[in-house]
């Protein structure tokens, strides 16, 4: 029996929260170990940003247990001690999906580290199935190679996503499109995949859309842009505008798009790699709206990019943190965190 036989759905990441997942670092898996304890002082402020507006539950090795209950000294943080590789929960965490009755469960997707990228990955495909075991949830076991960041929905029917991501050989090679949206509709009760083409130039994640674009309300999409042609992003953000003018959602909307500017380009001092810099990867809280910044060169467009979220959402307060605090290992703060929907039973 699929969730969608059972009325269950995936929500929009607005709906209110019942709390937040987040998992704390581990120092062997990460591209420069060297930066520890700069990149625990950035989980922190985003932990400790996110419980201003609702509970958090840290997902911590055992080993860190004394550190992490001297570190935070807040009701509203607790801890599950699971055995994890790494840190990005967004992509190895369950999808919570809720339904008609108010029932929240959970969907378990396989986790092969982006394509098999970081190697061990083995504790991080079996960290959703000991959530959902916690908290007591019903668990579907998809048979799907996918992460969280790969897929934004409206809850009312539409999905976003990438074929960059999605149809990448290093994922799901023995299945077609049509198989996976097949999968996608079952799973998470939407009608309607929308596909575009490529994330962000760059992005080791293969195109996560949590980098490009998401939805803001039903038929309103928030679009990162680029407008310089010499940029790698421009072609990419340009098709995607193109793909999303023509397109509709499930209900047959056209959507209203609204552009937000690309933070200025940034490469990594050591390797010159390009940061995967994007105000789209923001998590919404509870009365809140998590938003990384990324001062310097960028203070123009982290203003812009305040000015235009406060606009959608004035009801919610915007909270800054740090956006370069974890940027190096390749994520912000909507790749580290997942929300669970409120239940209302």
């Amino acid at each position: 029996m699929y969730p969608r036989n059972l009325n269950y759905k995936m929500p929009a990441e607005w709906v209110r929260h019942s709390r937040t997942y987040i998992s704390w670092p581990v120092q062997s898996s990460m591209c420069y170990p060297e930066d520890y304890n700069a990149v625990c002082l950035g989980y922190t402020e985003i932990i400790q940003a996110i419980a201003e507006f609702e509970p958090v539950t840290v997902i911590a090795n055992p080993a860190d247990s004394k550190t992490l209950s001297s570190l935070f000294q807040n009701d509203r943080i607790g801890f599950l001690f699971i055995d994890h590789n790494d840190a990005w929960l967004r992509d190895n965490g369950p999808t919570f999906i809720i339904n008609d009755t108010g029932k929240v469960a959970g969907v378990n997707w396989h986790f092969n580290a982006w394509g098999g990228k970081y190697a061990p990955w083995d504790l991080d495909d079996q960290v959703a199935p000991q959530i959902l075991n916690s908290a007591g949830l019903k668990r579907f076991d998809a048979p799907l190679v996918m992460e969280g960041g790969s897929l934004h929905v409206d809850g009312e029917g539409t999905l976003l996503t990438t074929e960059q991501c999605l149809l990448n050989p290093n994922r799901n090679p023995e299945q077609s499109k049509e198989q996976i949206e097949a999968i996608l509709k079952r799973f998470l009760n939407i009608r309607k995949i929308i596909w575009l083409k490529k994330g962000l130039y760059g992005d080791e994640t293969d195109g996560h859309i949590d980098n490009i674009a998401c939805f803001v309300a039903p038929a309103k999409i928030l679009i990162q842009i680029c407008e310089d042609p010499g940029d790698e992003n421009y072609e990419i953000t340009q098709e995607n505008l193109k793909i999303l003018g023509e397109e509709t959602d499930a209900l047959g909307r056209r959507f209203e798009l609204i552009p937000i500017q690309q933070p200025p380009k940034l490469c990594d001092p050591d390797t010159d790699k390009r940061y995967t810099l994007s105000y789209l990867n923001f998590y919404f809280a509870n009365g809140g709206l998590i938003l990384p910044v990324f001062g310097g060169e960028a203070t123009v467009t982290d203003r812009i990019a305040v000015q235009v979220l406060g606009k959608l959402f004035p009801e919610r307060r915007i909270r800054t943190v740090n956006g370069l605090a974890i940027i190096r290992e390749g994520g912000n703060v909507h790749c580290i965190t997942q929300q669970m929907p409120e239940s209302v039973i």
